[in-house]
């Protein structure tokens, strides 16, 4: 026995196609390798203490060469029906016949019995309408011989699948098709998947010659199935270059056989494949026309001089603000030469959301979405550009109603394009008297700014120097944001294909290259302070002990 080239590998492949699946081919060959083991029949004749001339005797039939029908090769087309020997004898009873489908199945056994009988032998098939494609829907998830249906599984069993042909009739003009109010139990019986599709199997009946078949000698040796969107699903897969696939029957007599799947669809000549890619070629082209009439050949740019800034961002989570049930107050503010359109809002607010503990911290997720479309004119050269600033407010309230600022914060609006990750520290003021908190924690309410830009550079403020000296303040939690910035200008454009063109936008905005330079300072000195503050503390540190 070739055991080692047998394929063990029964996994289900999918494939696509855009043919029509009648040209679908299959060629299944079944070969019996060897009759009743030796092994397990002698051990069953000792026990029964037969003599050994019945040993001498199946020795000799295990001895004889193949048999004319230990190989049989059968092609097969999509939802081709050929019948087992169960079949025949069960269809050619007239009183066996119940259904259309029986009645059917009954004019065709007759007919075969006149033409001499079925063409196949041990290789038959289940189509689409058989009973058989019902049950074998059904596959357990487990080895366990107890596994039982879920509710889910025994609600899909029993709904049959659309038949791709079947497109419904005419739908009255006075009926609903929606319906608004609807029970439990409808509910229950249609929210099951109902995909369009077709199955077929190829069967293999391995009962012994000359005793009358049953349904457990049916073995399954192909489950073919497709579906409305050309997806083609086979299970095992066909073979090409592995062995063939191994089978053994159950019960006393454990034969083996070797089965193998070709695909034999007829090929494409070159003619059709020419004629088919021009047709998709035409397709495809009368596409892109279709969408080029309705969305244009071209992006949209933005008047020359002008500077567009998509803003695509979202407020990721808030955490470590002292009470729960938190709600974030936003809005963009424009700096001088920046615009919108008239009918943008640059404020929102978002939904409330409660906090959980992670890692000690106490978080309130949000992922709340926003965005904005922005405009920027450089009127004047001498100016410095700023960016737009995005201000946020905490709140929180709870189940009395009781409402608390809980922080203040902002960040600039990044100059880069691309994708930035921001952690904004927030504060909220402290009022001068002790009552101040008593008041918000028993009645709610606290300090709040009349100018929430008061937190950066207030718009009101026109001197040199802005000081916030004895203005009391306390450190609150952190907001966490995620921003998309995308810049779109003709500035861009002209510098790409002249390099050593002057006087452009990305010119008059030299300012703004200075303003991150004078920015990425800042922080480096920043970093710097803290990296010395360390020091000395761990130096006062060591010398303490």
């Amino acid at each position: 026995l070739k055991m080692d080239n047998w394929s063990t590998d029964k996994s289900t492949a999918y494939y696509r196609s855009r043919d029509p699946i009648s040209n679908f081919r299959i060629k299944v060959t079944l070969q019996r390798i060897t009759s009743a083991t030796i092994i397990p029949q002698q051990r069953v004749i000792q026990q029964e203490g037969q003599s050994h001339v019945e040993m001498g005797e199946m020795g000799s039939r295990a001895s004889m060469g193949p048999r004319p029908d230990d190989r049989e090769e059968r092609t097969f087309q999509w939802q081709q029906k050929l019948f087992s020997k169960r079949e025949m004898d069960l269809y050619s009873n007239k009183d066996n016949v119940m259904t259309y489908l029986d009645e059917r199945y009954h004019h065709d056994v007759t007919s075969l019995e006149q033409k001499g009988g079925r063409p196949n032998n041990r290789i038959f098939s289940y189509v689409d309408h058989d009973k058989f494609t019902n049950l074998e829907e059904y596959d357990t998830m487990t080895t366990s011989p107890n596994e039982e249906q879920s509710f889910l599984v025994e609600r899909m069993s029993q709904v049959r699948r659309r038949r791709q042909a079947d497109r419904g009739g005419n739908i009255p003009k006075n009926k609903n098709l929606v319906n608004t109010k609807p029970s439990e139990d409808f509910i229950r019986n249609n929210h099951v998947i109902n995909t369009p599709q077709q199955t077929m199997f190829i069967m293999a009946d391995l009962s012994a010659k000359g005793r009358t078949p049953e349904l457990a000698d049916e073995y399954v040796l192909c489950a073919i199935q497709v579906d409305n969107n050309g997806v083609i699903s086979i299970k095992p897969d066909f073979n090409r270059s592995r062995g063939p696939y191994r089978l053994e029957t159950e019960g006393e007599r454990r034969e083996i056989y070797e089965y193998t799947l070709e695909h034999i669809s007829k090929p494409m000549s070159s003619q059709e494949q020419d004629r088919e890619h021009k047709m998709y070629k035409e397709l495809y082209a009368k596409h892109i026309e279709t969408l080029a009439a309705s969305v244009g050949d071209q992006f949209e740019m933005p008047p020359p001089g002008i500077l567009r800034l998509n803003l695509y961002g979202e407020i990721v989570s808030a955490k470590n603000f002292e009470y729960d049930n938190l709600h974030i107050n936003f809005f963009l503010e424009l700096p001088r030469n920046w615009t919108s359109d008239h009918g943008q809002q640059l404020s929102g607010v978002t939904h409330t959301a409660a906090t959980k503990v992670e890692d000690r911290d106490n978080v309130a997720y949000f992922s709340y979405p926003f965005e904005y479309e922005v405009f920027f004119r450089n009127e004047t050269e001498d100016d410095m550009p700023q960016w737009p600033l995005l201000f946020l407010q905490v709140l929180s309230v709870d189940s009395w109603q009781r409402y608390r600022t809980e922080g203040y914060g902002y960040c600039s609006i990044p100059s880069a394009p691309g994708v930035h990750h921001k952690t904004i520290h927030t504060w909220r003021p402290v009022g001068n008297s002790l009552a101040d908190p008593v008041r918000r924690f028993f009645v709610g309410g606290s300090p709040e700014l009349e100018d929430p830009t008061y937190t950066a550079v207030p718009t009101t403020f026109d001197g040199q120097r802005l000081s916030k000296f004895g203005f009391r303040t306390e450190s609150s939690g952190s907001i966490r944001l995620k921003l998309y910035c995308l810049q779109q200008s003709q500035a861009f454009l002209e510098t790409t294909t002249k390099k050593r063109k002057t006087a452009t936008l990305l010119d008059r905005l030299g300012g703004m290259s200075a303003q991150s330079s004078i920015m990425n300072v800042l922080d480096a000195f920043q970093r710097a302070r803290k990296r010395m503050q360390s020091a000395r503390e761990n130096l006062a540190s060591t010398m303490g002990t």
